[in-house]
């Protein structure tokens, strides 16, 4: 008992320190990043000695303590609620309250603890992907160490040589399609040439999450919830850059996709990938790249051409939202083809009839539903302004229905003859753009969008708003006035976690 009692008292202690840590975080940063605006004439002020802190939209960072010399982080391993999109709350596992989990950032040669403590209900085990450190802290489970077992933690510490754009995760792989992935930024002992002014790290993950459901199914093979830093678009946070800065995107993938990034208007190099900086000799020049597997990628540009670039990635699929068969027979089909069927009849094996029949006619679609029915009817094609005015006239009045106060955007009428061109309706839940939602996402960096611009901004996708000097300031002091709101520090007890 005595032993019981020295360790939680010890704990309290380091954690009242830790609860501290934001301001000695930023403290660090006010030395080593450069201004970000100087006003509204020229560009801002740079250094190229020093690197400047990286950003990760919708994500915070992790702050640490210092310990004689050495840079103590503290991270939870834990459920978590991540509201993905307004309305639309997943349940996942993740570190210290969000999925991904806080970016860490060190300096190249830097020594760090990090204190993991494992608040799941089952063995976990923390890997530092691509990190050179002795065996022991690898966090291979089985080999390097066992196990953290639930409410119990386990000490890394390691001198870190090394410098770029690495990640951490947990080694069990059901875990990591829960969520279980964070940033970790290397800065250089002297900053990469030629330098950037802005400096962005986007985390890629995906979830099979079914209807009327908030947990992921971790074996699927099909996702339809498609993330960046754990928000879909139109939810995610644009990047914020002026006119001529030199800007730089780390990207990170952990699931079980690889992801073509690509960016409008902008041509980039790939400068790095999970193995740190490359050779400018060897730098590719291009407008997508592939970001494979458990892979990270850096990329690199000018920001020369003024607008609002989209950034996604381009698996047609990757550009949706919550992508789900169609239940019910498609309505506007000449025969009534069912949809929404399971994953034989979508694959034409049938157990009776003939495949071309009307009940056994193939289901094309991905058969995410559950409790589909062939037979229940419903319409597969997007409401027409006027029989939405007759179904649901609230929804023109935005009252007690949640659709923007009046600010709804429905579907265009089809063509009188859509029904006969070959491809239409197609078998998705998802047909066509979804409503807008402007007003449900708004936030400092979407001011100035066109209006209804979330209405085509769906799944892996953001913008990159390259912005003329008066608009950029005019953004980042709106940013200024109203930040998002911030999660604090857990302490080491965690006492929220068992409230």
């Amino acid at each position: 008992m005595s032993n019981r009692r020295t360790f939680i008292q010890r704990a309290m202690a380091l954690g009242a320190t830790i609860f501290a840590a934001p301001n000695i975080f930023a403290t660090q940063h006010q030395h080593s990043s450069h201004p970000q605006t100087s006003g509204k004439s020229g560009a801002p002020p740079h250094s190229t000695s020093q690197s400047i802190s990286v950003h990760t939209p919708d994500v915070a960072d992790l702050p640490f303590r210092l310990d004689n010399g050495v840079k103590e982080f503290h991270l939870i391993a834990e459920p978590v609620k991540q509201e993905v999109i307004p309305g639309r709350v997943l349940n996942l596992w993740g570190f210290n309250g969000s999925a991904p989990g806080p970016t860490i950032q060190i300096n190249q040669g830097d020594r760090v603890r990090i204190i993991v403590d494992n608040h799941l209900p089952e063995p976990f085990s923390m890997h530092w992907h691509g990190f050179e450190i002795p065996h022991e802290m690898d966090g291979a489970p089985g080999t390097s160490q066992d196990p953290i077992k639930p409410g119990d933690r386990f000490v890394y510490e390691f001198t870190l040589h090394q410098e770029g754009t690495f990640f951490y995760h947990s080694h069990m792989a059901m875990q990591e399609m829960m969520g279980m992935l964070g940033g970790f930024i290397m800065h250089p002992k002297q900053a990469y040439q030629p330098h950037v002014d802005k400096d962005f790290l986007i985390l890629l993950q995906e979830y099979a999450v079914l209807p009327n459901n908030a947990v992921p199914n971790s074996m699927n093979m099909e996702f339809n919830w498609l993330t960046f830093n754990g928000k879909v678009g139109p939810a995610t946070t644009p990047l914020i850059v002026r006119l001529g800065d030199r800007v730089r995107i780390r990207l990170v993938n952990l699931g079980m996709d690889h992801h073509p990034i690509h960016l409008h208007g902008h041509t980039f190099a790939t400068t790095g990938t999970e193995a740190g900086r490359q050779p400018q000799t060897i730098w590719g020049t291009g407008n997508t790249v592939l970001v494979g597997v458990a892979q990270a990628r850096d990329i690199e540009f000018i920001a020369n051409n003024p607008g609002d670039w989209m950034v996604h990635c381009h698996l047609p699929h990757h550009m949706m939202n919550a992508m789900s068969s169609v239940v019910g027979r498609m309505t506007r089909g000449r025969a009534g083809l069912p949809a929404g069927a399971g994953m034989e009849e979508g694959m034409g094996i049938i157990r009776e009839g003939n495949a071309t029949s009307e009940d056994n006619g193939p289901s094309l679609g991905r058969g995410m539903g559950v409790g589909a029915t062939m037979d229940e009817r419903t319409t597969n094609g997007p409401l027409s302004t006027n029989k939405a005015q007759t179904l649901m006239p609230e929804m023109q009045h935005g009252e007690n229905s949640g659709t923007q106060h009046g600010q709804m955007q429905m579907e265009p009428e089809v063509a009188v003859d859509a029904n006969r061109v070959p491809g239409f309706p197609q078998d998705a839940y998802m047909e066509g753009p979804m409503m807008a939602m402007d007003q449900m996402v708004d936030k400092p960096e979407n001011y100035g969008l066109k209006r209804g611009w979330s209405q085509f901004m769906q799944g892996m996708m953001t913008f990159v708003r390259v912005l003329p000097p008066d608009k950029y300031d005019e953004i980042t002091s709106r940013i200024q006035q109203k930040r998002p709101n911030q999660k604090s520090m857990p302490d080491m007890e965690h006492h929220e976690h068992g409230s």
